[in-house]
């Protein structure tokens, strides 16, 4: 993990890797909870069954499932004191290049690309990449936009 002192501090740092966070385990509880949660049962999450004769011999998590942990990956990889609040602004481009499988585990990269002043505080850009444990290529690469307030 990479704690900043300040938002100065973190503007220093465009260009690098801010940091990395801790492996997460996804096993197929937290599958099934996401499915309840957004209704998308489609069998090659929710069947393990029907997924062991599928393509990838299990069940896999939901590509938006593994999106929606970028929040805490990546704040486990890196923290910013002095900011009233981070806001979530939104993502220019996810693509999810390889299936997390029931049981694999994860983390994140955290990458800074550039930081811009915005009304109250600045807007950053990440790419944030989910990296799986033992694949050759990530589960995900999502070019994420953070506004951090002050």
């Amino acid at each position: 993990m990479t704690d900043f002192a300040d938002l100065d501090a973190l503007q220093g740092a465009v260009g690098t890797e801010l940091g990395v966070s801790d492996w997460m385990e996804i096993d197929q509880k937290r599958i099934d909870l996401f499915a309840e949660a957004t209704g998308d049962h489609q069998w090659i999450h929710v069947d393990p069954e029907k997924a062991a004769a599928g393509p990838y011999g299990r069940t896999i998590a939901h590509g938006f499932l593994t999106l929606s942990l970028l929040v805490p990956l990546a704040n486990q990889a890196t923290t910013v004191a002095g900011v009233k609040m981070g806001i979530n602004y939104g993502l220019n481009k996810v693509r999810f290049i390889t299936p997390v499988p029931s049981g694999g585990r994860i983390r994140a990269k955290v990458h800074l690309d550039s930081m811009t002043d915005i009304p109250g505080g600045f807007q950053a850009v990440r790419t944030v990449t989910v990296e799986l444990e033992g694949a050759d290529k990530p589960a995900c690469v999502a070019e994420n936009i953070v506004r951090y307030l002050v």
